[in-house]
């Protein structure tokens, strides 16, 4: 049976029976991979899906993920399909709020980019993580400044009312309160810390300083604004 040579739909042949199974499968694959809105990119496939649900499977797949790494898997009619992507594809993740493409140099989803043939390209990034306060400082662990990052901003936001500090301040060791000094410790309260753009040659933790006391508890959610780059491959 032939397939359309874009997003290999099942043609219906002259003398098919049962047409309406290949009709029904050329709706299925529409209804999956046209305008794509996925709920997240994860390895590990979700306990409960709902029929429609889609994802990125994430590098490293599990269960009946194993082996579909960057694939589209929709959960359809009580079972897992995947779709494999192509160049150019776009994608709206919902738990990142961000536009994704698929890159087939690299095989892998990236944010939206520009990008040259060879693989070179330039992007916008955000790197995002709550942090548990404790003692007079903490250090983010996964929202990190990569090596090679320009950075535009930190933004900040009291998740969980602080207790111990009468504030705190976000920036990196050496320069505590780049990206903001005082900031308030009821919850909800929140900053945008904006510089010129800066770049960091170095892995960079983002610091949260304690005022006043030691923190005693409370957390912080922190999001890094950053432009990101990628050389020539070849």
């Amino acid at each position: 049976m032939a397939n359309s040579p874009n997003l290999i739909l099942p043609y219906i042949d002259a003398n098919q029976s049962q047409k309406h199974v290949t009709h029904n499968d050329a709706l299925r694959r529409l209804d999956a991979i046209v305008n794509i809105n996925v709920l997240a990119i994860q390895a590990t496939p979700p306990g409960s899906p709902v029929d429609g649900d889609r994802y990125i499977v994430a590098t490293g797949g599990t269960g009946a993920w194993l082996g579909k790494d960057t694939l589209i898997a929709a959960w359809q009619d009580g079972v897992w399909n995947f779709y494999s992507p192509r160049a150019g594809w776009e994608v709206y993740v919902q738990a990142l709020r961000q536009l994704y493409n698929f890159d087939p140099f690299y095989n892998t989803w990236k944010p939206f980019e520009i990008a040259t043939i060879n693989g070179a390209a330039t992007y916008w990034a955000l790197e995002e993580q709550e942090v548990t306060l404790s003692g007079a400082n903490t250090s983010s662990s996964t929202a990190q400044i990569r090596n090679r990052d320009i950075v535009f901003g930190v933004s900040s936001r009291t998740t969980l009312a602080i207790t111990g500090a009468t504030s705190y301040s976000v920036g990196v060791t050496g320069t505590t309160g780049q990206f903001g000094s005082g900031l308030g410790i009821a919850l909800g309260s929140n900053n945008v810390g904006v510089i010129g753009p800066t770049a960091f040659y170095a892995d960079t933790p983002i610091l949260i300083t304690s005022a006043g006391a030691n923190f005693t508890g409370g957390k912080v959610r922190v999001a890094i604004h950053v432009l990101r780059f990628a050389g020539p491959q070849q």
